[in-house]
């Protein structure tokens, strides 16, 4: 590894999550190559988390954009699937279990059949890492690494931070993109163009960073991204930087967006080092291209803003 991800680590990591829209693979291989040249982040994770159907499509370039992020100092993470349900899924799966060199994040357990016990993995925001005691039963399965759920209340999460200082596992939180809410068996993109699943030409390839719901009413509500359902505003984590790192949160996960995801990683770094305060880093924001809108300061009373997460997921 090439940070620390113990108690003893100095500074807060900045984490490049992986890319959860459908990108062409020239502007998914251009992207990281930018990542790993340009951007002051620690880490990548690159892998298809959303739809296996995409999968193909980039796998054979999936090489030589690690060595290309390893090559510009960058440790790279390889993230499986949400939800696999296919033979063919539990095979990539598998496949992505059995590589060599890379750390592996899981988006849902099914990764842990094929890892020996023992083998480091990360694990990912979607999921459910409510309470210490889920945290140290995955601890001491092998997780180095874990992303909290967005939707914890603050406090939730500095206590788990507290307790992931106590065992050595870095507790991170989803601090810029729109918030990964739930995975279906069903494909909204498709069925919006009126298309099956099995057959859905791909049109989430026509929104690049979610496509927006709204209600009957006309009000904002959801985004979409295949079978995901995400958050329709952006989320921005600057005010709570301070708090956050007092109670031993160690790394700060920022989703990529069509933007200029080099510039976000300077706004966050230099949040974290306490060069600019919240309100300085938040223009900054406004300045780098996200077309995606950006909310408020999260301290609501929760952490973050309530979503309809948890309902979504049932």
């Amino acid at each position: 590894m090439s940070e620390q991800t113990t108690n003893e680590t100095t500074k807060p990591a900045v984490v490049m999550g992986p890319v959860l829209f459908n990108w062409s693979v020239e502007e998914w291989v251009d992207f990281h190559a930018r990542i790993a040249d340009e951007a002051e982040v620690d880490r990548v994770h690159v892998g298809e988390v959303v739809c296996s159907k995409r999968e193909p499509f980039w796998a054979d370039r999936l090489p030589e954009v690690i060595e290309r992020l390893q090559r510009g100092g960058k440790t790279v993470v390889v993230d499986t699937l949400a939800l696999v349900t296919l033979k063919r899924e539990r095979q990539i799966v598998a496949d992505l279990a059995g590589l060599d060199g890379v750390e592996l994040e899981i988006n849902d357990f099914s990764p842990l059949v094929h890892l020996a016990p023992g083998r480091r993995f990360a694990v990912s925001p979607l999921v459910n890492v409510y309470d210490e005691g889920t945290l140290g039963v995955l601890a001491k399965r092998g997780a180095w690494s874990v992303c909290l759920p967005p939707e914890l209340p603050i406090t939730q999460v500095e206590a788990l931070a507290a307790e992931g200082r106590r065992i050595g596992v870095e507790t991170q939180v989803f601090a810029f993109g729109r918030l990964p809410l739930a995975i279906s068996g069903r494909c909204y993109h498709a069925r919006v163009h009126g298309l099956a699943k099995d057959s859905c030409q791909f049109v989430c390839n026509k929104d690049p960073d979610g496509l927006a719901v709204d209600t009957l009413d006309g009000e904002r509500f959801l985004a979409i991204n295949g079978v995901q359902t995400m958050s329709q505003a952006a989320i921005a984590v600057l005010d709570e930087c301070e708090r956050l790192v007092a109670a031993g949160v160690s790394a700060f996960r920022l989703s990529p967006h069509h933007c200029d995801m080099g510039a976000v990683a300077r706004i966050f770094r230099d949040r974290l080092a306490g060069r600019i305060d919240a309100a300085e880093a938040r223009s900054r924001l406004g300045t780098v291209g996200l077309a995606v809108p950006l909310t408020g300061p999260m301290m609501t009373g929760t952490w973050p803003v309530p979503t309809p997460r948890a309902a979504a997921r049932g």
